[in-house]
């Protein structure tokens, strides 16, 4: 793998890739619409390994703290942990009941151990979405409404940032958080695009933000004051999800919507960077230690 070059890993074309995320010295991810959970084996011309399949779309996972093979997942309706054979014990199903068909998206762990995740309508319609945080409790609270297509979020090394994508709006936003009781505050616009979607995100060692941008075939990388730094392109249209393993950034891409894909739509990629990032943060259940 050369510096600054993508190179295509294993041997799987996903429908709809995403929630890709370095855990415990092995990458995971989630083919979203078939419910499965994935990893990647050492060897990067191999097939992804099947961890879990549920039976319902399975958005993205965050390990959880202390207990190796659980997972916590943005699923269907809510939120679930999944357990080691697979078998998923619900926390909440939130969507249940909504006037528009609903699934979970994109999740993520904060450095404090709380897990955040998104919703949407599977038509994408307008305003339909929200965002839910999963407490050490396991209680699931709705903190923001009016959402799209979120996806991300992303946060700071101490928690007190969160970046949220709209997809559907071309924006990525910049929330405070209170660090303590988890509250994120008024937003400002951190990036726009008028090509392209913000898709899944991280932020690296330096505080600098990397998202994959839907329908461009491109990842951008945003300073931590929003200036744009650098660009890498992609041999596939759809980049979705993305994450660092230490200095190696890895990212999904989609077939999902595509008339005619081609060879390396629904690959996963890895490409080195200069500056690394840390790995997935984990949910940690009943205590915030």
């Amino acid at each position: 793998m050369t510096a600054g070059t993508p190179a295509v890993r294993w041997a799987d074309r996903l429908g709809l890739g995403e929630g890709i995320r370095a855990v415990d010295g092995r990458i995971v991810l989630v083919d979203i619409l078939t419910g499965r959970l994935l990893s990647g084996p050492g060897d990067g011309t191999a097939p992804l390994t099947e961890l879990a399949r549920l039976d319902t779309p399975l958005g993205a996972v965050a390990p959880v703290h202390g207990r190796p093979g659980h997972w916590i997942a943005a699923a269907g309706t809510g939120v679930c942990l999944i357990a080691p054979d697979g078998s998923p014990e619900w926390l909440a199903r939130p969507e249940d009941g909504a006037a528009t068909a609903m699934r979970m998206n994109d999740a993520t762990a904060d450095p404090q151990g709380r897990f955040w995740a998104g919703s949407m309508s599977y038509d994408a319609d307008e305003g339909a979405g929200s965002l839910y945080r999963t407490g050490h409790d396991g209680s699931v609270t709705r903190v923001l409404d009016g959402l799209t297509v979120p996806n991300g979020p992303a946060f700071t090394a101490d928690g007190t940032v969160m970046y949220l994508a709209d997809s559907a709006k071309g924006v990525i936003r910049r929330y405070p958080v209170d660090p303590v009781g988890g509250l994120p505050g008024a937003p400002d616009t951190f990036a726009s695009f008028g090509e392209g979607s913000p898709d899944g995100m991280t932020v690296d060692d330096e505080g600098a933000l990397w998202t994959a941008v839907w329908g461009t075939g491109t990842v951008h990388r945003y300073r931590a004051d929003g200036t744009p730094d650098r660009q890498i392109r992609l041999p596939a249209s759809q980049p979705a999800g993305l994450c660092l393993d230490g200095d190696t950034l890895y990212i999904t891409s989609a077939r999902h919507g595509l008339a005619a894909p081609g060879p390396l739509d629904g690959a996963v990629f890895a490409v080195r960077v200069e500056v690394p990032g840390p790995p997935a943060a984990a949910y940690r259940q009943g205590s915030a230690a």
